[in-house]
């Protein structure tokens, strides 16, 4: 296992993060820009919303990054009758001692997959938005800190609509990124088949040729490294103009406030350093943009009704922002 002390220098997390990286893919077959995606989101300290239908990996790559920095690992279930004391933990009451115990839920962990977060009421929804912002749960009046690195992991399906909770705005915003995962080529899909059946039975996920690269207080020592990587100021200006420009753009009838260019700026200081960099240049910003900012919008609805997608609209902005050269 690494060790990876204060002091070493951006090489030093630079060649970590590889390392992760490349357990990751062991795991994964394909959707490597899902693995980077949801890598940029660790290294920034961030949450992800995952979009895409069932059976497409997304426990397999949580259970995967877990392991490679010893790192626990959780996952609810979201469903129309889901409390938030099923989420945060309760109190108990302890018939021998006579007093209440605490007993905490499944947010007290690293890595939380909270499975398909839009089919719980908005209570339970906001039980695990508050950790995400707060990074503590209060249970019976008492707040209780939830040991970092934790990052959340949200999917929804885009499909199925019946019996859901749409997710507001201002929860929305709570996420560093949207992903979206889609199926893999016809090749990869060989691949995993290949990978799943060969020898075994049933459909047990396996992580059992992950290996552990560092431990989690290191995760947080990358995260202050990548907290600290150079920008140009006219890198900063170039991510602001990116948001500014969304808030007046033909067909977006609500664009991204400020948390959405601190989110960009955030997310590309994480890219910067997975492409093996200890600066940030424009191409991060415009290569982490419509993941950042796509949950922060909203089409105007004849847009909608003609077909177009937040991403089309968005590329269409980023292809004519232009760039510091």
């Amino acid at each position: 296992m690494s060790t990876l002390p204060t002091h070493e220098p951006v090489n030093r997390a630079i060649e970590i993060v590889q390392r992760i990286r490349t357990e990751v893919n062991h795991a994964l077959v394909g959707q490597q820009e899902v693995i980077d995606q949801v890598l940029i989101a660790l290294l920034a300290a961030g949450h992800v919303l995952i979009e895409g239908v069932p059976g497409l990996g997304k426990t397999l790559l949580v259970q995967a990054l877990a392991k490679t920095f010893a790192g626990r690992f959780t996952r609810i279930q979201f469903t129309p009758d889901l409390m938030p004391s099923d989420v945060t933990g309760h109190a108990m009451y302890d018939m021998k001692t006579e007093e209440f115990r605490i007993r905490k839920g499944p947010v007290f962990t690293h890595l939380l997959l909270a499975d398909e977060i839009n089919r719980a009421p908005a209570k339970s929804q906001a039980a695990l938005l508050e950790v995400m912002q707060e990074q503590q749960v209060t249970i019976e009046g008492r707040a209780f800190t939830v040991a970092p690195p934790f990052m959340t992991l949200a999917t929804q399906n885009p499909i199925e609509q019946e019996g859901t909770y749409p997710l507001p705005e201002a929860q929305l915003d709570r996420f560093l990124l949207k992903i979206r995962i889609d199926y893999p080529t016809q090749l990869e899909e060989i691949q995993l088949v290949k990978q799943v059946t060969s020898g075994k039975s049933g459909e047990g996920l396996d992580v059992s040729a992950i290996n552990t690269i560092i431990k989690p207080e290191e995760i947080l020592i990358l995260q202050r490294i990548v907290a600290g990587l150079r920008l140009d100021d006219r890198v900063y200006d170039y991510a602001v103009k990116i948001v500014r420009n969304t808030r007046n753009w033909p067909g977006i009838s609500l664009g991204a406030g400020p948390r959405g260019s601190i989110a960009l700026i955030r997310a590309a200081r994480a890219a910067a350093l997975l492409a093996g960099r200890d600066f940030v240049i424009p191409d991060d910003i415009k290569g982490i943009a419509i993941a950042t900012l796509r949950h922060r919008i909203a089409l105007a609805p004849e847009l909608e009704i003609e077909g177009h997608d937040i991403d089309m609209v968005l590329n269409s902005l980023l292809n004519k922002v232009a760039a510091p050269r």
